[in-house]
């Protein structure tokens, strides 16, 4: 599985951004996908994840503020963020975990993850 991420960039705090994650190979359905992003100097940490697409799970501190959608059809993943927040920048990295899968309490979690994207970049100047 290949995942290849983009939509990063450089905007003022209260912009929007919308992150696309395109996968090719296996069988996108069946994956659980997820965000997590990655500032220098700290660990990568979840931002949002779904498996079916109907339950979406996101960190308390996007809540309200990041969308993310899954299109099978298309083998995407998208993160629509609104009001942006100078702390949410960093490298924003797509990831999916393929079957068989990794308990959902464990959604996360970096190691629940098999395949990761290359990263895009999200600056969010004050």
């Amino acid at each position: 599985v290949q995942l290849q991420a983009s939509g990063g960039g450089l905007v003022q705090a209260g912009d929007s951004l919308r992150l696309s994650c395109a996968a090719s190979g296996g069988t996108f359905r069946r994956y659980t996908i997820a965000w997590f992003r990655q500032t220098p100097g700290k660990e990568r940490e979840f931002v949002s994840s779904t498996r079916s697409g109907d339950t979406v799970y996101y960190a308390d501190s996007v809540k309200g503020r990041f969308t993310l959608s899954r299109d099978n059809a298309k083998n995407s993943v998208y993160l629509q963020m609104n009001r942006l927040k100078p702390e949410d920048t960093g490298v924003y990295y797509c990831a999916v975990d393929t079957p068989p899968l990794t308990i959902l309490s464990a959604h996360h979690y970096t190691k629940a993850y098999d395949y990761w994207g290359q990263g895009t970049q999200v600056t969010v100047s004050s």
